[in-house]
């Protein structure tokens, strides 16, 4: 189901250029004009994320927000024409979750509209995931795989295996939610950070990297399993 973003903006052209960026990327779309218009709107659609313009007529955007942050937690991403940094700490202040200033690239608003929504979906996922189990021990060992978490160091076959950092992290993450189905969205935003800009793929990536270093044949993995329209699963 496609993600819903609701654009709060009175400049006539910019709401449609926003409109038009956003649905472009797959998103469902909707807009208002004022601020009673959008928290009307906010109530009956519930989006997923909100674009709020401050200066809007009538009832301006921070109260807009601050009256939606009484109702809801969805993310609010502001923005203004104007650079004051007053601004700035009243909006987060009110409950927005970030702030951007016009003009601004699309590319940038593109960017942090994606990351706020990966950080959505991870929250999302992590109430309804099970929970890692403690680890105690120095080192994670799976038959002929060892981890060590004290130096950071992968060994196979008692032999050492040359690793970068993220490649480290992210078996390590694997590792330590076992034979659970981990979607790509969620290892973005577990090993990577909700605010990176990158998108999915770079975790496939890695994932055929690390296939290549701890599997018998990468072409046919037995540790790092594939799970079809769900993501990666991590057997040992």
């Amino acid at each position: 189901m496609a993600e819903k973003i609701l654009v709060v903006e009175d400049e006539v052209a910019l709401q449609e250029t926003l409109i038009y960026n956003l649905k472009r990327l797959g998103y469902e779309v909707d807009a208002a004009g004022d601020g009673q218009s959008a928290l009307e709107m906010a109530r009956s659609t519930r989006p997923d994320l909100i674009l709020l313009d401050i200066m809007l007529p009538g009832m301006d955007g921070f109260e807009v927000c601050r009256i939606l942050r009484q109702e809801m937690s969805t993310p609010v991403l502001m923005l203004t024409a104007r650079d004051d940094e007053i601004d700035r700490v009243v909006g987060l202040e009110v409950g927005a979750d970030d702030y951007l200033t016009k003009p601004f690239s699309m590319r940038e608003l593109l960017a942090r509209v994606k990351a706020m929504l990966r950080r959505v979906r991870l929250i999302r996922q992590e109430m309804n995931a099970p929970a890692a189990p403690p680890i105690s021990k120095q080192a994670l060992v799976f038959e002929n795989l060892t981890i060590d978490l004290n130096r950071r160091e992968v060994r196979l076959n008692d032999k050492p295996v040359a690793m970068k950092p993220k490649e480290f992290e992210l078996l390590l993450f694997l590792a330590q939610h076992q034979s659970q189905v981990l979607s790509r969205e969620f290892i973005l935003e577990r090993v990577w950070g909700w605010d990176y800009i990158g998108d999915s793929r770079t975790v496939d990536v890695h994932i055929r990297w690390l296939r290549e270093k701890v599997e018998i044949d990468p072409a046919n993995p037995t540790r790092i399993i594939t799970v079809r329209s769900a993501g990666y699963r991590f057997e040992g």
